[in-house]
């Protein structure tokens, strides 16, 4: 069978590429009013309210990020500052690319362009471009699209803009839920699971799974 060769390899980032620690950041700033055994169930909340941030009216992303925190927060009882939510976003600009990225993403850019279709703000992802040790074609954030994925709208103004259709691209993302269950609605065929253990796998979305970003050049043949 014929190895497909998309016109253009597209990634969900942070997570995906950039080794996303926001539960890490929120441990550590709470430390203080989170005891140790309850903090895995303090930083699920934290990310289950990011994502319900997302899917409504579009905001800039520290207010997503700071209106899930007060939401965590007043759901423990616990206070919540400012300083808290500022200082989870100074952690984020910290945070560099998992060990495998920068050399799985050279062997692919050299053959395919790399696109980051990614939920953050213009500002922010120029922190982490750089990291990520391959050269990018392309990078579009929600500030950019005025929406945040699971929304379909970032996936379309993608396409639209690399003037292709969703069979001629590769996406990959290590999140079923922002990313590859909607890349699977949209009819992008050619998809990929990083297993990063962020979430459940479900193979009814009809993707290729890859441990690492190593496994990525095996997958368009090269």
């Amino acid at each position: 069978m014929a190895v497909f060769k998309p016109k253009f390899i597209t990634f969900d980032c942070y997570g995906t590429l950039i080794n996303f620690d926001m539960a890490g950041a929120a441990a550590t700033i709470f430390a203080d009013r989170v005891a140790p055994e309850q903090m895995r169930a303090f930083t699920d909340d934290f990310s289950n309210y990011r994502m319900d941030e997302v899917l409504g009216a579009f905001k800039l992303y520290p207010l997503v990020v700071a209106g899930a925190l007060y939401r965590t927060c007043n759901k423990w009882g616990v206070e919540c500052t400012e300083a808290d939510c500022a200082a989870v976003m100074e952690a984020c600009k910290t945070w560099g690319p998992h060990p495998d990225v920068p050399a799985g993403l050279s062997i692919v850019a050299k053959e395919i362009p790399l696109v980051l279709l990614t939920n953050s703000t213009d500002e922010l992802i120029q922190h982490h471009i750089p990291r990520l040790g391959a050269p990018i074609h392309m990078t579009i954030t929600a500030e950019e699209v005025g929406a945040y994925k699971p929304q379909m709208k970032g996936f379309e103004y993608m396409l639209n803009k690399l003037n292709c259709g969703p069979e001629e691209i590769l996406h990959v993302s290590s999140s079923l839920r922002y990313d590859l269950m909607t890349a699977y609605d949209l009819g992008i065929k050619h998809k990929v699971f990083v297993n990063r253990g962020h979430g459940p796998a479900n193979p009814a979305y009809e993707y290729t799974e890859i441990r690492d970003i190593g496994g990525l050049p095996g997958v368009v043949g090269l």
